[in-house]
């Protein structure tokens, strides 16, 4: 699997952005999806998870109620829709696919994931 994450930008605080992640996966495969991100000097953090079917999602208490996890899978398609966005939202944001179908809250981990993207910047000044 193939992961091409697009949408990064330079936003100032309160502003949004809408990232996307366009997968390149087997038909009849079922992926669970999810963003992390990673600020400079600190480890990598999840950010939100959406199961393959899209019918449950998970996300960080510092995102939640501003970030939306959505997916198309006629378009094998993952986005992020983040609203009043924050200084410290500034990172590397990835995405990432898991291949056993689980459920989004069991895809909170770096180590829950089989494939990873090449990452998209996100700047939000103050």
């Amino acid at each position: 699997v193939q992961l091409q994450a697009s949408g990064g930008g330079l936003v100032q605080a309160g502003g949004s952005l809408r990232l996307s992640c366009a997968a390149s996966t087997r038909p009849a495969r079922k992926y669970g999806m999810g963003w992390f991100r990673q600020a400079p000097g600190k480890e990598r953090e999840f950010v939100a998870a959406i199961s393959w079917s899209g019918t449950t999602t998970t996300y960080a208490d510092s995102v939640k109620g501003r970030f939306t996890i959505s997916r198309d899978n006629a378009l094998n398609t993952v986005h992020l829709q983040m609203n009043n966005l924050l200084p410290e939202d500034t990172a590397v944001y990835y995405c990432a696919a898991e291949s056993a179908a689980r459920p989004a809250e069991l895809l909170r981990h770096i180590r829950d994931y089989d494939y990873w993207g090449q990452g998209t910047q996100v700047t939000v000044s103050s």
